[in-house]
């Protein structure tokens, strides 16, 4: 079954490789979707895919990148449509 997550992440998760990280893992997992900064310090993401390997994916980003510290993740249903592959956006 398909599903669309919208993560947001805080802590330290920018100036890290976080993006980078994000689309590698991304297509390790095989979803879809896009990462990018928020000017608040936080890491966004839209993650979509089948179910499991999008749970699989936000457990990931719960552990983050070797240099990160993550201090909170915020998973929530979404109904944006996902574009093909998973990209690196500019800060919003």
């Amino acid at each position: 079954m398909q599903v669309v997550q919208r993560v947001f992440v805080s802590g330290k998760v920018q100036n890290i490789g976080f993006r980078d990280w994000s689309v590698r893992r991304a297509r390790d997992f095989g979803v879809s979707g896009w990462v990018r900064n928020l000017r608040d310090g936080r890491v966004e993401l839209l993650v979509a895919g089948e179910e499991e390997a999008v749970d699989g994916m936000v457990e990931a980003v719960r552990e983050g990148p070797e240099k990160a510290r993550i201090d909170n993740v915020e998973a929530r249903t979404d109904t944006e449509r996902a574009p093909k592959g998973f990209t690196k956006r500019f800060t919003a």
